[in-house]
């Protein structure tokens, strides 16, 4: 397994693989992998010939109070754990060979971003398509994979391949969580014993809603209430959204007749956590 800092390595590398007739997969990441990255990178070597897996902290994506100085690094278990999973390549730039000093152009989107996270993290997903977009440029892939826990994100990256043409096939993968039930997250690293505990609110909220709907109940505001009052429960929690939206354009509905994101996001104390399940999908 090989490690590029720059495009140009990167370019010669998959150059080298299209004109062998190779298929490639990428898997975009922030780093600090853990097992739910691993399970993208294992489907990657599954359905490809070569994978590339991409570890970048995208400063485009954060916010001026957000945590982009604290976010966990880990090169040398980042790259143990894709050597393990069957990567073949690691692109690990830095900013400054993404983002040049006159950079200035950015990929935006008018739907899809405005609810759900983007509400409160208003700049994130113009930097998530902007960076997402330069990686399809660069490392040019057949598919390319992401988790369903950032199940906007999905949404959006697909709606974005569809509407730039980029021909590349956009692959959702399950959810890993750990075996208490609490999805598999880097920022679970900031979470203190007693704040990883109520951390499982996240999870079992979210199950009893799946059950209402798997017993029949259509009612979208009855699953929305249902959600928060168990979360609401946990005194370490504080809500910064429970939605459910169609699983299409994200927006909101009120009667649950094709397949919805149920989705939340929580503080537990100063650590936000995402979680989702989707009902009624083919």
């Amino acid at each position: 397994m090989k490690i590029a800092v720059t495009v140009k390595e990167v370019r010669e590398q998959v150059n080298e693989w299209k004109r062998q007739g190779l298929s490639v997969g990428l898997v975009p990441t922030m780093g600090y992998l853990h097992e739910g990255h691993k399970s993208l990178i294992t489907r990657a070597v599954s359905e490809n010939d070569r994978v590339v897996a991409s570890v970048f902290v995208n400063p485009m994506q954060f916010g001026p109070s957000e945590d982009l100085e604290s976010y966990p690094r880990d090169l040398d278990r980042d790259a143990a754990l894709c050597e393990e999973a069957g990567a073949d390549l690691i692109f690990h730039p830095e900013p400054s060979e993404m983002y040049h000093s006159g950079f200035s152009s950015y990929v935006d989107m008018d739907t899809l971003t405005g609810g759900l996270c983007g509400k409160s993290r208003p700049i994130h997903f113009r930097g998530v398509c902007t960076v997402v977009a330069k990686l399809f440029n660069i490392v040019m892939p057949d598919r390319a994979y992401f988790g369903q826990k950032d199940a906007q994100q999905l949404a959006v990256i697909r709606h974005m391949a569809d509407d730039l043409s980029y021909g590349i096939e956009i692959k959702g993968c399950p959810i890993i969580r750990e075996e208490d039930g609490l999805a598999k997250s880097s920022r679970n690293t900031y979470l203190d014993k007693t704040e990883r505990q109520a951390a499982l609110v996240l999870n079992r909220a979210l199950s009893e809603g799946r059950k209402l709907i798997d017993a029949g109940e259509r009612d979208a505001a009855r699953i929305k209430e249902t959600v928060s009052s168990i979360i609401s429960a946990e005194p370490l929690a504080r809500i910064d959204y429970v939605e459910v939206v169609n699983w299409d354009l994200l927006e909101p509905v009120e009667n649950i007749d094709s397949p919805v994101l149920v989705a939340v996001a929580v503080f537990i104390g100063k650590t936000r956590l995402i979680d989702n399940f989707i009902a009624l999908e083919d």
